[in-house]
């Protein structure tokens, strides 16, 4: 877990990615000799601080968004959500502005929960602030915040191990409105003919999805996935015996509205492990979870 623990200490909030980016073209070109297929990258400021990983004659694309949630400075101590984070007073969040680094609190109104920052001084407006990193492990879980999504991130550089024919996205903006999967999707279709996906992403433990049964397919959130796509990805599920749960929301939505909602004809099917206390602090997920998705994503990579 060391890779994981990492990356979660590393702050990616959407529309600031960059050291993320910089850290996972780092670690493909220390690790890529070792694996049983060297990618072609493709990263560059066409694809702003997004990361494409080419691996032999692609059939099928992995999608894993590096950014996560966390809080923008406004104006007199107010704070803004960056997607969707749990605000409760006394989280602890980390920064860096013009004067240095930063650890201060989070405090939230009663009454109105308007959000500011308990602080010594004054934090430069436009200063993003996340959650401070507490990885904590057991034998049987790990927990910390942003495992949404370093662990799809750490699922998809894993699964490039011993990835022969496939393509790895890393892409960008996912917790707070998307922007980058359109047109990363249209240069992969128009490039290599690759439309269909699957997305390396972190789900919720539910009444129907439950920790430590496997990673979850999910058959539709928000948006509802082409059948015929998902039912040829819960035969491969089934026939290879691995750990896995199906899972059917009416809310929630991941890199996959801009591949549906594109001009390109994109299938695609949401592939995670369900983790507990969303987008906090302390989220957390069951390490059998964690085997069962990198173990699915192998055989959906070679199969599909």
């Amino acid at each position: 877990m060391d890779l994981l623990r990492t990356m979660c200490q590393i702050p990616a909030p959407a529309g600031h990615e960059t050291q993320l980016t910089e850290f996972v073209l780092r670690y493909v070109q220390q690790h890529q000799a070792q694996w049983q297929s060297a990618p072609v990258v493709v990263a560059g400021k066409e694809f702003q601080d997004c990361i494409i990983l080419v691996f032999g004659n692609p059939r099928t694309a992995v999608f894993a968004h590096l950014d996560s949630i966390g809080f923008t400075v406004r104006y007199g101590r107010q704070l803004v959500r960056i997607g969707g984070p749990v605000a409760e007073t006394g989280y602890r969040l980390v920064g860096e502005d013009s004067q240095g680094k930063i650890a201060c609190k989070l405090v939230v109104n009663e009454d109105t929960g308007a959000l500011s920052y308990d602080y010594h001084r004054d934090i430069d407006r436009g200063t993003e602030l996340t959650f401070h990193c507490d990885f904590r492990q057991t034998a049987a879980t790990v927990q910390s915040c942003y495992l949404d999504n370093r662990l799809g991130v750490w699922n998809a550089l894993r699964l490039c191990e011993t990835l022969e024919h496939g393509i790895v996205v890393f892409s960008c903006w996912e917790e707070h409105g998307g922007g980058s999967v359109a047109y990363l999707a249209k240069y992969i279709y128009e490039t290599y003919g690759v439309h269909q996906a699957l997305i390396s992403d972190i789900t919720w433990v539910t009444e129907g999805v439950q920790p430590g049964q496997g990673v979850a397919i999910s058959l539709r959130d928000s948006l509802i996935p082409r059948r015929t796509y998902v039912d040829r990805i819960r035969r491969i599920a089934e026939a290879s015996s691995i750990a896995h749960q199906l899972e059917v929301e009416g809310s929630g939505g991941s890199d996959a509205k801009e591949l549906q909602h594109g001009a390109q004809p994109w299938d695609w099917c949401f592939v995670g492990a369900p983790e507990d206390n969303v987008h906090s602090p302390d989220e957390i997920v069951d390490k059998r979870d964690i085997e069962s998705m990198l173990a699915l994503y192998q055989v959906l990579m070679r199969e599909l």
